[in-house]
């Protein structure tokens, strides 16, 4: 949380910082701020309770918080991908695409794509009759583990979930491979000077990913 903190101010209180580079970078650590914090405070609070419970709306908000969350953030990644790309592949091309207008259209579709995974994720779920145990063996609600909880065979709904989970996934990560490859290759090909600066900034994007 401070790590992104400082990340978040520093973006915004640095002028020459106000660059779509950075402020993809500044909306990822937003994202990884509320990724640790949709059940950390419930998991703190249960660590000093004796009776750990969560109400059934509690439960379906962490499973919403944490698709959307993710979700968004698999969108932001590809989208510091495409960025990283367009400025050291098509140079030329960056000026006419790099307008604020363009990268805000990217972070406004990172987050419609995660609020759509977290919906298709749950649309079947708040409809599942419970009427068994509710005890969950985690220490936030997780999906595959909720639906274990259901009083009907759940076997197609969980191959369903993970698929779709499993596709966005699996998606996401070819195209993020792919660009960065080509990114590397051009890299290799640049000047020594050009090779070290470029490389110098996609070094953060390679370890997130």
């Amino acid at each position: 949380m401070l790590g992104n903190c400082l990340i978040l101010l520093m973006v915004l209180s640095t002028p020459h910082l106000h660059s779509p580079m950075y402020f993809l970078l500044s909306n990822l650590s937003l994202i990884d701020m509320c990724l640790s914090s949709f059940a950390t405070p419930k998991m703190i609070t249960d660590f000093l309770a004796q009776h750990k419970t969560i109400s059934f709306e509690g439960c379906i908000s962490q499973i919403f918080f944490l698709h959307l969350f993710t979700g968004t953030e698999i969108v932001l990644l590809i989208s510091m991908s495409f960025d990283r790309y367009i400025a050291i592949c098509k140079p030329l091309h960056y000026s006419s695409v790099k307008s604020q207008r363009v990268f805000v259209g990217l972070v406004v579709t990172s987050c419609t794509v995660g609020f759509l995974h977290t919906v298709s994720q749950l649309a079947f779920t708040l409809y599942l009759p419970f009427c068994g145990p509710n005890v969950i063996d985690s220490f936030f609600c997780d999906l595959p583990l909720v639906i274990q909880l259901a009083c009907i065979d759940i076997y197609v709904l969980g191959i369903f979930m993970i698929s779709t989970s499993g596709v966005i996934a699996l998606i996401s990560f070819l195209l993020l491979l792919t660009s960065y490859i080509i990114v590397l290759v051009t890299i290799k090909d640049l000047s020594s000077t050009g090779s070290s600066k470029a490389f110098s900034t996609c070094t953060a994007h390679f370890i997130v990913v």
